[in-house]
């Protein structure tokens, strides 16, 4: 029955597991914790992306300086990927990624608050040969990122960051060429 499936709906038991887990935690309630909403474009090695995401802040911080503090929160996103590389043989790719993001940023805010952030997630994609000439030899990838940028508004609901994100699968499997995006993101918290 798994062959007449289209390859796409194909994932191998751990990475479901993992995604079937991750929405039963996001689901916690929690006093502190906000939900949130996002949407990232991006461009990089020949590749135009785009992402949504759901997320949920960690309800304590996990270390604290005298005027920063770091916490983070949970990024569950599916992000779609339009390769044009003059090489041909480009293959549409779809992407589900769960991210634990770790969010530096100061302890006292107003209604603007500057912020980096750092974080190493888990993907799968749709099909690891992106383009003739690159094939990521795993549907599996790390997914990583360094951010920076400003969370605003009466509650700072709204983030605003540019990022760098790069997907490889850490050597796993060779070849291991990666991909790599500049992406700006606008995220909602409720």
């Amino acid at each position: 029955m798994a062959s007449n499936m289209p390859k796409f709906l194909r994932f191998n038991v751990l990475p479901l597991g993992l995604v079937m887990v991750v929405c039963g935690l996001m689901g916690v309630p929690s006093a502190q914790a906000r939900d949130g909403f996002s949407m990232e474009l991006g461009h990089g090695n020949h590749t135009e992306m785009v992402a949504v995401s759901l997320t949920r802040e960690w309800s304590q911080p996990i270390y604290e300086f005298e005027s920063l503090s770091i916490g983070g929160y949970w990024d569950l996103g599916a992000s779609f990927w339009n390769p044009h590389s003059n090489d041909g043989g480009n293959h549409q790719v779809a992407d589900i990624a769960f991210t634990p993001v770790f969010r530096l940023t100061q302890k006292v805010r107003s209604h603007f608050a500057p912020f980096a952030e750092a974080a190493v997630g888990a993907s799968v994609m749709s099909t690891h040969n992106v383009w003739r000439g690159h094939n990521m030899s795993s549907n599996f990838q790390f997914a990583d990122h360094v951010a920076a940028g400003v969370s605003f508004g009466q509650k700072l609901e709204w983030d605003v960051a540019a990022r760098l994100q790069h997907f490889s699968n850490g050597g796993i499997r060779n070849p291991n060429p990666g991909i790599n995006f500049f992406e700006l993101r606008l995220d909602y918290h409720f």
